[in-house]
Order: structure tokens, then C-alpha cells, then sequence
């Protein structure tokens, strides 16, 4: 996957979490925001896997 196609997928994952955070605003406690909250929580954990493996490699620990 090309950088350019990287770069497509880190703004879907930011505008829809952006558009998430704007509807949990106004969302009323419920199975709906319920559901919002795990949708944000899963665009978290693909962000985060993501940049895991994009990454140029793995680091060694901290001493």
C-alpha cells in the first residue's frame, strides 16, 4: 500500500471520527449514543493498529 493510499485511509478514520464526536454532542443516553461510543472506540483501535503496522519498524525498549 502506497503512502498516498495511507494518506486516504488516516482522513477517512479522522473525518469519521470527527463526525462521530459532533453527533455524541447531542446524543441522548441510549442504544444509539451506545452505539456511537463503540463505533469512536473501534475508529480508535483501527487508528492505532494502523499506525502500528505503517510503522518503519519495531523500536527496542526504553531503558
Amino acid at each position: 500500500m502506497g503512502r498516498h493510499s495511507q494518506s486516504h485511509i488516516d482522513d477517512n478514520l479522522n473525518a469519521e471520527r470527527a463526525r462521530i464526536i459532533e453527533e455524541l454532542k447531542n446524543a441522548q443516553p441510549g442504544p444509539h449514543r451506545d452505539l456511537l461510543e463503540r463505533k469512536l472506540r473501534q475508529l480508535e483501535t483501527a487508528s492505532h493498529v494502523d499506525g502500528w503496522l505503517t510503522s518503519p519498524g519495531l523500536q527496542p525498549p526504553e531503558e
